[in-house]
């Protein structure tokens, strides 16, 4: 599928009822101990936007991950899409343009916001996230921050669609085992959160 006609179904499906929660438990791990949605939390929770930021690449059209770094205080050494916590005052949407441009280094004043997802609770970290669609027309140049990201993952939007490329497996925290859906991408695993959040938009196409 050309990048042109996958943006477009990404346009159209965000203008529409959003797959929401059910796409998003397809990647969710079993059990997924303190599942609740964000409007139930919305009082308590902390709160951040982050980006699902579409760009071409080699004739392809990429999503932007990042690998968290050691030195982060949640989820250290994690698959993450770019975002943060939001300045008071700030709206979610303008939280997860400003923090990926400061964790990348990467001016995104020419980048369109096409829409946003369904809002998601990470209970470990007590995070209620708020993701927002975007597309560059244009490949784009990293300078990542050291203390905050310690690699940069750039998976075709085709690529995490492929069924082939969704994987589980078992692992074992908290006392219990849990199976762990996630997809392969070079080696990495890009599972929880991120991966539900992933979920939920691949299910536009």
């Amino acid at each position: 599928m050309e990048p042109r006609e996958v943006l477009a179904r990404i346009e159209k499906g965000l203008r529409a009822p959003l797959p929401g929660v059910p796409a998003q438990l397809a990647m969710a791990p079993e059990p997924r101990p303190g599942h609740r949605p964000c409007f139930e939390v919305e009082d308590t929770c902390r709160k951040a936007g982050v980006l699902v930021l579409l760009y071409p690449r080699d004739g392809r059209l990429r999503v932007l991950l990042t690998r968290r770094a050691e030195s982060v205080l949640h989820h250290r050494g994690q698959i993450s899409l770019p975002g943060g916590e939001r300045h008071p005052g700030e709206s979610l949407e303008a939280a997860a343009l400003r923090e990926t441009s400061e964790e990348l280094g990467i001016d995104l004043g020419s980048v369109r916001v096409l829409g946003k997802l369904t809002p998601l609770y990470i209970p470990p970290s007590n995070y209620c996230v708020y993701p927002a669609v975007a597309h560059g027309d244009a490949p784009l140049e990293f300078r990542p921050q050291p203390g905050e990201v310690a690699e940069v993952l750039e998976p075709p939007v085709g690529h995490l669609a492929d069924p082939v490329n969704v994987r589980r497996e078992t692992r074992r925290y908290g006392g219990q085992d849990h199976v762990v859906p996630f997809y392969d991408f070079e080696g990495h695993k890009i599972w929880g959160a991120t991966a539900m959040v992933l979920a939920e938009f691949l299910a536009l196409l």
